[in-house]
């Protein structure tokens, strides 16, 4: 059974907010290191100047960032726009465009 691209943006929605749920850990373990002491906020930034952690930001970052992406095409189709199959097929066109570009410069951010 072959799925349409629509189906498989709409997966990856999904998933994308299961791994958002999970890098929530890091990201709040991230916030109480940097409240807890003066000495933990610097142990906490020689820890994210790793490329180890600098790539699980950046995951995590395009997960935000493609689940955000994904989530305004869905609220554009809530509206009407784009429910067809051509429509849907654009908008997975737009929002992969879009969410790769994002992420890149995301990547260029952090690094």
């Amino acid at each position: 059974m072959r799925l349409p691209v629509t189906a498989w943006a709409s997966i990856a929605h999904r998933a994308s907010g299961v791994f958002l749920f999970a890098g929530m850990a890091v990201l709040i373990w991230a916030l109480d290191a940097s409240l807890e002491s003066p000495d933990s906020f610097a142990a906490l930034g020689e820890c994210l100047a790793s490329p180890l952690a600098k790539l699980v930001i950046w995951a995590i970052m395009a997960g935000l960032i493609y689940h955000s992406v994904a989530g305004i095409k869905h609220l554009v189709m809530d509206f009407g726009i784009g429910e067809s199959m051509e429509g849907g097929i654009r908008g997975v066109r737009i929002v992969v465009v879009v969410s790769v570009i994002l992420i890149l410069l995301a990547g260029v951010w952090i690094w």
